[in-house]
């Protein structure tokens, strides 16, 4: 008898959602060429009059530059919502199982803060859509500030609302295995209140009006400071557990999720800072943006090489990316390098060409933004592969959920 030929993908999990949230991610690190390489005054971000305006006075290279970017931010965009859209029809049809039921009863709850993080990409995502394809938007922009804070402030409150279930179910009842937590998967609900805080942040950095700056000023420290206590507890609680136990094979990836985290909180902290100096009368020197910004990347590039070292002590490449096993957790390896060049990208051009260190456009600013571009080809190689091996009909196990 013929083994039954099925998908990966068809095995569902709510880690699924990263895949979402991956390819959103890609389409920022896109944005981050024409928001760093393409002139645009009169506003903090490019939007489609610059860009028009680069292509039709720059040269080939910039011409180039911006058809390349343009076009791999749609691509990736449709991707992200094509894939939020099949997660989320997923999602509804998982709820009435009993793999669902299962779940809502252990540590492996805290997958579900994949949705808020997915949706909370999605409207970052669908700004940048605005900003580089619809002719004057920024013209109405003040209207719209307010409509995403409310859709940023309920995508937050789905997030709390699942934070409340799952603390109110262990901390009232009990029932969580700490032996189990070999892993940061509990740093996930941290990291879509930090996707929310910095949607948040976007209002607050680049409207014109000191009450909506404000407002999103407040809400965005909000989940700033809900995202960090909970980042801080869970790392903690996941360093005892893989002291003790081991990483868990499957689960490995989520020791490098700090690294998005960070540079979400990152930019939602320079967003912040900017709208502190326009509105506010506080401002942050170059030399400070460095400091931070360093920090920063420190932290990033320090938990990549405590990642990179468990999961070549485990080969887990071999075994779930070449190899012939699949893991919806795979899908947690696309967003630290994501949030690798989009972080070198600002440490690049706020930090070392704001501190006068590099000049912008020079020979070392091009061989540094050639390593952050080489994280980004890195990763939509990366999301090439594990797109054809769990969406594609392949003999095997299928992606088992991690917890």
């Amino acid at each position: 008898m013929q083994p039954e030929i099925t998908r990966p993908a068809d095995r569902w999990s709510p880690t699924y959602f990263l895949a979402s949230v991956g390819a959103g991610g890609l389409a920022v690190t896109f944005f981050m060429w024409l928001y760093h390489w393409v002139p645009h005054p009169g506003q903090p971000v490019p939007v489609f009059e610059d860009l028009a305006l680069a292509f039709t006075t720059g040269g080939m290279a910039q011409q180039a530059m911006i058809v390349v970017a343009a076009v791999a931010i749609a691509v990736l965009a449709f991707l992200n919502l094509k894939l939020l859209a099949w997660n989320l029809g997923k999602l509804s049809a998982f709820r009435r199982t009993e793999g669902y039921q299962k779940l809502i009863a252990s540590n492996a709850e805290s997958q579900l803060a994949t949705l808020p993080l997915a949706l909370a990409m999605a409207i970052n995502v669908g700004f940048i859509l605005g900003l580089v394809f619809v002719p004057g938007l920024w013209g109405v922009v003040e209207y719209l500030f307010p409509l995403a804070m409310i859709a940023f402030v309920i995508v937050g409150g789905i997030a709390l609302r699942q934070l409340g279930r799952f603390y109110g179910r262990v901390f009232g009842q009990g029932g969580f295995t700490c032996s189990a937590n070999n892993s940061f998967g509990q740093v996930l609900p941290a990291f879509a209140l930090a996707m929310v805080g910095v949607g948040l942040s976007a209002p607050a950095a680049l409207s014109l009006s000191a009450t909506t700056s404000g407002i999103a000023l407040i809400l965005s420290t909000f989940f700033l400071v809900a995202a960090a206590l909970i980042a801080v507890v869970a790392v903690v609680l996941g360093f005892r557990a893989m002291l003790e136990n081991g990483a868990n094979p499957e689960t490995a990836p989520t020791i490098m999720i700090v690294i998005p985290l960070v540079t979400v909180l990152g930019i939602l902290l320079l967003r912040q800072d900017h709208a502190l100096h326009v509105h506010f009368g506080e401002h942050t020197s170059a030399g400070a943006s460095l400091w931070t910004l360093t920090q920063f990347l420190s932290v990033q590039v320090l938990f990549g090489l405590l990642g990179l070292a468990v999961l070549a002590r485990q080969g887990y490449a071999a075994k779930y990316i070449t190899g012939p096993e699949a893991s919806a957790g795979s899908y947690a390896l696309v967003c630290p390098g994501v949030a690798l060049s989009v972080m070198m990208q600002f440490w690049i051009n706020k930090g070392l060409v704001g501190a006068g260190l590099i000049a912008k456009f020079g020979v070392a600013y091009w061989t540094l933004s050639a390593v952050a571009v080489a994280f980004q080809v890195a990763m939509l190689v990366l999301v090439v592969i594990l797109h054809r091996k769990h969406f594609s009909a392949v003999t095997g196990q299928g992606a088992p959920a991690i917890g």
